[in-house]
């Protein structure tokens, strides 16, 4: 719990105006998207069972928010974390082909996210799905698709720049790619990922962020992964630098999805082999589901940056603690 006031920071626009530019923002990043990635859009649960093993359980220890259902005993409900398993499902249950893929706008609450400046515990972002075969299953495969994503973000600043003089262009043309292990080579003496990954963002202006979730040669994890949808090797972040606030701001998360030998290598890596069992799992396991590709994108992240905002409140509306409302207030940063 906390937030970074720049120092003289003042909103370029009132709420009013804010409202306004962050509809130009989705529109015009949601339909480029679409284009360049060939996807249609579909509805998405906001809630599953949770015996069905489709939640995105994250690090393994967020609590999704729960709640039963008094037409159906003894059956729990969870809020959606993301919709990264329900995805990969739905391509095949609506008859997708390989080269097509769906999108969605994505509701969820995290209730245990500690937040800040980047952090909330309502998430919005548009999470999207598309079907490959199983030989594009490679790192070729992940850095096209990186960087039509990150075409997509370009495109998007340049068209802002146009609608509002305050906005200047600061990402770079081409995006730089690096694994967690090269990451951890170039910064040997920084012991901790995120700020290895602010130096590299600063030094580049824009990277991508390759195999994350398994254990790096000094023994610990850059970041945690979820083991039973993105394939370790095959999974990407962008990161972009962010002067506002002089941070590595993360905007899209993505990968190459498992097949039945990364899934049972990543559930034994995880210590939890026994969802091996659940019905999505299984489905993996025994191939019944399609070899896919898909990510999530923060709606909020991405307005936040292209809009210049210091507070991701000032462009969602959520809970924060009384105290940071306080200090936003006066600051004149309006929370909305």
């Amino acid at each position: 719990m906390s937030i970074i006031i720049p120092e003289g920071y003042k909103s370029a626009l009132n709420i009013k105006d804010t409202e306004k530019a962050i509809k130009r923002v989705k529109d015009f990043f949601q339909r480029e998207l679409i284009t360049q990635l060939n996807l249609s859009r579909v509805s998405a649960p906001l809630f599953v069972d949770a015996s069905s093993g489709l939640n995105d359980n994250l690090n393994g220890v967020e609590r999704p928010v729960a709640f039963d259902l008094k037409e159906q005993k003894n059956r729990e409900m969870e809020i959606v974390h993301s919709l990264a398993k329900w995805k990969r499902m739905a391509l095949g249950q609506y008859g997708f082909s390989v080269g097509e893929g769906l999108y969605t706008d994505m509701n969820a609450i995290r209730r245990d996210e500690d937040t800040d400046n980047i952090h909330s515990i309502y998430v919005d972002q548009w999470d999207w799905e598309k079907i490959i075969t199983k030989e594009d299953r490679n790192i070729e495969t992940l850095k096209e698709t990186v960087r039509t994503v990150y075409k997509v973000l370009r495109k998007t600043e340049k068209y802002m720049s146009i609608k509002y003089d305050y906005i200047q262009e600061i990402l770079p043309k081409d995006i730089f790619f690096i694994t967690t292990q090269e990451l951890e080579d170039v910064f040997p003496d920084v012991s901790s990922p995120k700020e290895r990954e602010y130096y590299i963002a600063k030094a580049k202006g824009a990277v991508c962020i390759m195999q994350i979730g398994d254990v790096l040669e000094n023994g610990e994890r850059h970041d945690g992964r979820a083991p039973d949808y993105d394939d370790w090797s095959l999974n990407a972040d962008i990161v972009v630098y962010y002067p506002v606030l002089d941070i590595a701001l993360e905007l899209s998360s993505m990968g190459i999805r498992v097949d039945k030998n990364a899934l049972l290598s990543q559930l034994e890596k995880a210590g939890c082999p026994e969802r091996a069992e659940l019905p999505f799992q299984k489905a993996i396991i025994e191939e019944k589901l399609p070899y896919t590709i898909g990510g999530g994108i923060g709606q909020s992240r991405i307005c936040m940056f292209f809009l210049r905002k210091a507070h991701i409140g000032e462009v969602q509306s959520s809970m924060w603690p009384e105290e940071v409302v306080q200090e936003a207030t006066a600051h004149e940063i309006s929370l909305l």
